[in-house]
């Protein structure tokens, strides 16, 4: 019986776990060189000054909403269609949350931004989804004539390029998630890559308890910081990782291009396609079926894994979870409510052979003739 198929996976190598294993025999568990090392290999690939690593993606954004001075009062503009993380973590530094209705990439609609900015208005923060870069220069341009930061949630594009250049390099800071199913992993972790000296010093300082040593066993402590830091067993998975990630890149981009052309012709959904100019990390392959499909979208999916094909969606509109109900009440936006009953993810990761790809494909389109039009 064939194997269950998710939509995407960590690759572990024997090399991996290898390297874990002679960091767990070090001297140094945590606060080790293994930290700094894994940062700097992340900035000769990014291609930026400064990476902060951190225990998670979420951390790194709760940090990046307080590197650029978010507070109580202060609005944050950004998408429904990612993670709750992301909007979560400007909740956690006291400030509210506008959300932006999105395009049909699923990425935010940077024509929408400028009539959500108000007087309160902080931090723009974009999300480059499923590892399709947004429209960045654009938004950048909005946040400039407005006074305002860019953050560019990049959880799902590491290795994703614009006109050849890194995510990564344009926002005022990018987060970068290694959970265990993103390009790299460190089991949890994630990052904020700048070019700003003072946002990489202040996310240090909030990474490790606000707290500098001075000399000897003193230390002071000039901000209220968290607990947020990454082991150096995680580092050197990461930076081991980080070796091979185009490779990896190469086997989900082999993959997806493998779909494209078996989905071409198709009417029953259409695909997400990928700008000539850009890279994408593929985290996600993504599908949107018709709106009559779409509407037995819960039995297409129940079928499919029952048939080992583990399709996901992504993502439920942040503003549809109760806690976000009762915080700001109904809302709706038209595009990313039939992104969300339209969307499905299919496998696409590096540990795939190409007849998984095709038994995905063909699965997938059988499935949908039993459904109809």
């Amino acid at each position: 019986m064939r194997s269950f198929i998710p939509y995407s996976k960590q690759q572990i190598t024997d090399d991996d776990i290898a390297v874990v294993c002679a960091a767990m025999k070090g001297e140094y568990l945590t606060g080790g060189t293994a930290v700094s090392e894994f940062e700097k290999a992340l900035c000769k690939y990014i291609g930026v000054k400064h990476v902060v690593v951190m225990n998670s993606a979420t951390s790194a954004l709760h940090v990046a909403y307080l590197a650029l001075g978010v507070g109580v009062g202060d609005e944050v503009i950004t998408t429904p269609i990612t993670f709750a993380a992301t909007a979560n973590a400007a909740l956690m530094c006291g400030a509210d949350v506008k959300f932006c209705d999105v395009k049909d990439d699923g990425n935010i609609d940077e024509n929408l931004i400028q009539k959500l900015i108000t007087s309160k208005t902080k931090v723009i923060t974009a999300v480059d989804f499923g590892g399709n870069a947004v429209a960045i220069d654009e938004i950048l341009k909005i946040a400039r004539q407005n006074g305002l930061k860019l953050i560019d949630d990049a959880s799902h594009a590491l290795g994703s390029e614009i006109d050849g250049v890194k995510v990564g390099n344009h926002a005022d800071i990018s987060i970068f998630s290694f959970h265990a199913i993103k390009p790299i992993t460190t089991f949890e972790g994630g990052a904020i890559a700048t070019n700003s000296d003072e946002y990489a010093n202040l996310a240090r300082l909030y990474r490790s308890h606000g707290i500098v040593k001075t000399e000897l066993w003193d230390s002071d402590m000039s901000e209220l910081g968290y607990n947020y830091r990454l082991s150096d067993v995680a580092c050197v998975l990461g930076q081991n990782q980080l070796k091979r990630l185009d490779d990896m890149i190469a086997v989900r981009e082999k993959i997806a291009r493998y779909y494209d052309e078996r989905f071409k012709s198709q009417t029953k959904f259409s695909i997400v396609k990928i700008e000539p100019n850009k890279r994408s990390a593929r985290h996600l392959y993504v599908v949107l079926l018709s709106e009559k499909l779409a509407q037995k979208k819960a039995e297409i999916f129940k079928k499919l894994h029952e048939m080992g094909v583990g399709v996901q969606v992504h993502y439920k509109p942040t503003y549809k979870f109760s806690y976000y109900k009762q915080k700001y009440g109904e809302i709706y936006l038209k595009n990313a409510e039939n992104f969300y009953l339209r969307e499905l993810s299919l496998p696409c990761h590096q540990s795939m052979s190409d007849d998984d790809a095709k038994y995905v494909a063909d699965t997938f389109l059988s499935v949908l003739d039993e459904f109809g039009n």
